[in-house]
């Protein structure tokens, strides 16, 4: 499926929880110790390391060649780890949390101090979701840790919705490839700031933000999300526009 030539990382199929029991303990294992494992979510599949390790999720920003001041999603199993990573919880915070997670919607607040500067990107928050996917929760519930997830490809180019797209560019960079099939949504989690009374949006993504209510926009927030801040999402290849009939 991944070429002929001999790959330098692991592949586990896994689509069924209940019956994969031992391949999920296996990706929790890796991750754990300080290994880089490229998951499926509902979004897309992402590069997942151990977000309270520093030296794991440094690894994410070299496979990836991320800049190092733009901040990573931390991916959670439940909503109750959200205290693990944040050091306070405005009502807005935990209203969002129960109402569309878990989904594809990043909530940002403040960052608990035992997060690693890396993982912030520097700031003084954190971006925060629970992925709407059986198999990312159960091998993150697995790893007994927060993982921090962006997503799986290079810096800049469009991100991977099959376990292919992610052999294709990290396939030398990766410790573990868990191939759960194509991601359902193929399009980023929606990102809001919700330290304070109304969701200031940072991205558009996958959730609508009609769906969100009331919201306030923000083009240019002090602490940019990581799909705003940099150059994203280019293919390799030339796109021309063209006008329908």
């Amino acid at each position: 499926m991944h070429g002929t030539r001999e790959r330098a990382y692991e592949c586990l199929h896994i689509t069924d929880v209940d019956r994969d029991r031992s391949a999920i303990a296996r990706a929790g294992a890796v991750l754990r110790t300080a290994g880089l494992v490229a998951l499926p979510t509902e979004t897309v599949y992402g590069l997942g390391a151990d977000a309270l390790d520093d030296t794991a999720v440094r690894r994410i920003f070299a496979a990836k060649g991320r800049p190092a001041d733009n901040p990573l999603i931390v991916h959670l199993a439940t909503i109750d780890e959200l205290d693990r990573v944040a050091s306070s919880i405005t009502p807005l915070a935990r209203s969002l949390a129960e109402q569309f997670w878990p989904g594809p919607l990043t909530i940002v607040v403040d960052a608990s101090a035992t997060l690693p500067s890396v993982t912030t990107g520097g700031l003084a928050t954190v971006a925060v979701r629970v992925p709407d996917h059986d198999v990312a929760r159960a091998v993150i519930d697995a790893s007994g840790v927060p993982i921090a997830a962006p997503s799986a490809n290079r810096s800049g180019r469009p991100s991977p919705t099959t376990a292919d797209h992610v052999a294709a560019d990290l396939g030398d960079d990766i410790d573990l490839l868990i191939d759960g099939g194509p991601t359902g949504l193929g399009v980023e989690s929606t990102v809001v700031d919700a330290r304070g009374g109304i969701p200031v949006v940072y991205r558009e993504g996958a959730l609508s933000r009609e769906v969100l209510g009331t919201v306030r926009l923000d083009d240019a927030p002090s602490a940019p999300s990581p799909g705003t801040r940099y150059r994203h999402y280019a293919p390799a290849c030339t796109v021309e526009i063209v006008q329908a009939e």
